[in-house]
C-alpha cells in the first residue's frame, strides 16, 4: 500500500533502567495486556500490578487507606476540584464495579501513580492509555480523593423517587434534602447528584487529572452532573496552617475546628456508631456540606472600612474580634459601643456563626475560593465555594445557616447558587501490595454488604 496509508510503526518503548527521573519514568515496567480504562474491569487493575509501586522519594503523599477518608482534616490543600455525579445505570453490579474501579485508581492517583499499571504510553497501542497523561512528568502534590453519596442514591428525587439500587432501608436520617434558605437562589443543575467527588491538591493539574481519570472510567455508569474548580483555601484545618483570607479581604475561619482536637472531631465531625442503627455503615464517617456561594465584591468594594468590620465583626487587617485582642481571641460580645450597641453588633456575622449563638456547634470547613469569569454583565461570578464536615448537618448547618440567611448582615452581598449534602461513609482498612482492598472491598463503609 502507498506509504502515507500504512499505520506509523510502534515507537520502541523506553528504557527503565537505572534511576527513576519522574513519577511517570515506570510506565512499563507493570507489564502490558490490560485494556483501556473502563474495559480492563476491575481485574485490570488487581490482577496487573496494583499499587506495588513506590512514589518519587520527597513527593508528599497522604494514604488513601485508614479508619477516616483523607481530605477531611487532611491540612488543607491549595487547590480543589469538586465534582458531582449522577448514574446512568440501574445496575446495583455496575455501580459496584465503578466504585471497585475508583477505589484502586483512587489509591494509585494519591500516590503520584498512573490511574492504570500501564500508564499513559504502555499498554496495546491500538487502545487508549489507561492514563490520560497530562500529570506524567508531576509529583503527588499531597492529592487527596473524597468520596460521598447523595441523597438520591438511596431514594431518588422528590420529583422522581426511587430504590435503584435496593439501598432506601440503609439512607441515613442525616442525609437530609437541605432546606430552602432566605435568599437562597438555587440552581438545581449545581446541586445534588447521586455521588460526589473531592480531589484536593497542592497543583491544580494534579487534581483536575484525579477527576478526568475517575469520570472517565465511569463512562456507561454515570456522568457528570455539575462540578467546580477552587483555589485559595477558605480554611484551615491544622494548627499549623495560617488563616487564609477570602475575597472580601478578611481572614476566613479562625474558629475552625482543627486536625489536632480529636475531641472536638469526635464530638462535632465523625458519626459516632449510636447516631443510626439503621445506617450503621457510616459509623467513622461524616457528612459533606457544599454551597456555591457567590460574592458581590462590586458592592462589596465600595463600602467603607468601618462598615465592613461592623458587618463581619473583626478587624481587616489582624482578623482580630471588634472587642479586642488578636485573632485567636474570644469576642466579648457584651462590649458595649456607639449609641448603647454592642461593638459586636447583634448582626454582625461572627455573633451569629459563634458556636455560642449556635448551641455549642461546630464545623469542619474546608471551603476554596472561585472564580469563573463574569455573568455578562461585566460582574464577577466569583465566591466561596463553601464546604463543611459536620456529624449531622440537621443539627450543625440547618440552625446556623438559618439564623445567618435571616439576619447576618454579609447576607446582602452573598448569594447562594449550589447546594448539596453527601454522607461521606470511613475510609478502607488497607490496601495490599497487589492493589486488593483488605476488609471491606468496597468504599462504603459496609453500605453494599
Amino acid at each position: 500500500m502507498p506509504e502515507e496509508d500504512q499505520a506509523p510503526a510502534r515507537p520502541s518503548a523506553p528504557s527503565h533502567a537505572g534511576p527513576r527521573l519522574s513519577r511517570r519514568a515506570f510506565l512499563g515496567a507493570a507489564g502490558g495486556g490490560a485494556a483501556a480504562i473502563g474495559l480492563a474491569g476491575v481485574g485490570g487493575f488487581a490482577l496487573a500490578g496494583g499499587i506495588a509501586e513506590s512514589p518519587p522519594s520527597g513527593a508528599r503523599t497522604y494514604p488513601f487507606h485508614g479508619p477516616h477518608q483523607a481530605g477531611i482534616v487532611t491540612p488543607a490543600q491549595d487547590r480543589m476540584y469538586t465534582t458531582a455525579f449522577d448514574l446512568t445505570t440501574t445496575s446495583r453490579d455496575e455501580l459496584l464495579a465503578m466504585l471497585r474501579r475508583w477505589t484502586i485508581m483512587s489509591a494509585r492517583l494519591t500516590r503520584g501513580l498512573p490511574a492504570g499499571p500501564t500508564g499513559s504510553t504502555s499498554g496495546p497501542y491500538d487502545a487508549p492509555p489507561e492514563d490520560t497523561g497530562e500529570a506524567m512528568d508531576l509529583p503527588a502534590a499531597g492529592l487527596t480523593i473524597t468520596l460521598g453519596f447523595g441523597r438520591s442514591l438511596f431514594v431518588g428525587t422528590a420529583d422522581e423517587p426511587t430504590d435503584r439500587f435496593g439501598l432506601a432501608d440503609r439512607l441515613p436520617a442525616a442525609l437530609i434534602a437541605l432546606p430552602h434558605f432566605p435568599r437562597d437562589d438555587i440552581d438545581p443543575a449545581r446541586s445534588d447528584g447521586d455521588i460526589v467527588v473531592q480531589a484536593c491538591a497542592d497543583d491544580p493539574q494534579v487534581a483536575v487529572h484525579a477527576i478526568r481519570n475517575l469520570t472517565r472510567s465511569a463512562f456507561g455508569t454515570a456522568r457528570v452532573r455539575w462540578s467546580q474548580l477552587g483555589y485559595g483555601r477558605t480554611s484551615s484545618t491544622s494548627q499549623a496552617q495560617l488563616t487564609p483570607r477570602n475575597l472580601f479581604g478578611f481572614k476566613d475561619g479562625t474558629a475552625n475546628i482543627k486536625a489536632e482536637e480529636t475531641a472536638e472531631l469526635d464530638r462535632h465531625v465523625w458519626v459516632q456508631a449510636a447516631d443510626d442503627t439503621a445506617a450503621s455503615w457510616m459509623a467513622g464517617g461524616t457528612y459533606m456540606v457544599a454551597r456555591r456561594i457567590r460574592m458581590i465584591v462590586e458592592t462589596w468594594d465600595r463600602s467603607s472600612l468601618r462598615e465592613q468590620e461592623g458587618i463581619i465583626g473583626r478587624t481587616k487587617a489582624e482578623g482580630a474580634p471588634l472587642s479586642g485582642g488578636s485573632e485567636t481571641t474570644d469576642p466579648d460580645f457584651d462590649a458595649p459601643g456607639r449609641a448603647g450597641e454592642p461593638l459586636i453588633t447583634e448582626t454582625a456575622h461572627v455573633r451569629l456563626a459563634h458556636p455560642t449563638s449556635n448551641g455549642g456547634a461546630r464545623m469542619l470547613r474546608r471551603g476554596y475560593t472561585f472564580t469563573d469569569g463574569d455573568d455578562g454583565l461585566g460582574r464577577l461570578d466569583a465566591g466561596l465555594f463553601f464546604v463543611a464536615f459536620v456529624r449531622d448537618a440537621r443539627t450543625q448547618f440547618v440552625p446556623m445557616q438559618t439564623a445567618l440567611a435571616r439576619s447576618d448582615a454579609l447576607s446582602e452581598y452573598l448569594v447562594h447558587k449550589g447546594s448539596g449534602v453527601y454522607a461521606v461513609p470511613p475510609g478502607v482498612p488497607s490496601i495490599g501490595d497487589d492493589g486488593s482492598l483488605v476488609g471491606d472491598a468496597i468504599i462504603g463503609g459496609g453500605l453494599f454488604t
